[in-house]
């Protein structure tokens, strides 16, 4: 078992911390990859088409021996191609051939036991500076990985003093990284409510949650969380392990005496 010094909101070193067993699990980049799609599709939302779409009509086919193909024809409306229809694919004003069906079982799922050893793996690779700077962090200023610092943080009440505490510990560089590379979109998202991208900074993990979530939850690409609620995705955004995270003394405390995700 290895032990980690703690951090005060100014960046000085204190005593050092025991590490729980969950950082010295194996990497498992497949396990991670399938936790965190199973949790990104309880989000997808159902959709499809209406059952009877384009099979609201009369049309029946002429059969054979009248010089036109066999397909149906809406009754009365003649033989010319718009007014073509009835349950034939391909046909104007008929249906579609595989339309969505909101029936379909979107949910991807994956055992308990694996999912368990994908959080612990996750977290374990929070700890790896090598797999955090391949995701993109920037790690230079930050002083030791894992990065655990004192409870007082978890009662911080404004964003300015987050910035402030943040910034003593070496975290300034990767904040700033998230806020200049927020920008617009590709594609046809802009028109779907989700216009702005952001990328993922630091996730900050807290034994309990004393106001630091109202007071960092405006810092773009910061995320916080108490550690019972730790999943694969806030650990490995986009199935990519290696977050850079920020961890309180109660968190890694609680981690390891209530034995969460063993």
């Amino acid at each position: 078992m290895t032990s980690v010094k703690t951090y005060t909101l100014k960046g000085k070193a204190g005593t050092a911390i025991e590490l729980p067993s969950h950082f010295d699990t194996p990497f498992r980049p497949d396990l991670i990859k399938r936790a965190v799609l199973s949790v990104q599709s309880r989000r997808r939302q159902p959709h499809g088409v209406d059952e009877l779409a384009g099979k609201r009509n009369t049309a029946q086919s002429w059969q054979t021996g009248h010089g036109r193909s066999r397909m149906p024809r809406v009754k009365g409306s003649g033989t010319s191609a718009a007014n073509k229809a009835g349950f034939a694919p391909g046909t104007v004003g008929g249906r579609v051939a595989h339309p969505p069906e909101a029936r379909k079982v979107l949910i991807e799922r994956i055992n308990k036991k694996e999912n368990r050893l994908a959080i612990r793996s996750a977290i374990a690779a929070t700890a790896n500076k090598d797999r955090v700077q391949d995701r993109g962090h920037k790690v230079d200023s930050v002083k030791e990985l894992p990065l655990v610092v004192e409870n007082k943080l978890q009662t911080l009440g404004t964003t300015k003093d987050v910035v402030e505490a943040v910034s003593k510990l070496g975290l300034e560089e990767d904040l700033q990284r998230a806020i200049n590379g927020r920008g617009i979109r590709a594609g046809k998202g802009k028109m779907r409510g989700r216009k702005m991208k952001t990328p993922k900074s630091f996730l900050i993990v807290v034994g309990e949650d004393l106001g630091i979530s109202m007071a960092a939850r405006n810092l773009p690409g910061v995320d916080i969380v108490e550690v019972q609620g730790l999943n694969a995705e806030l650990l490995a955004p986009g199935t990519h392990p290696g977050r850079l995270v920020l961890w309180t003394e109660s968190a890694i405390e609680r981690l390891a005496s209530e034995n969460l995700f063993n």
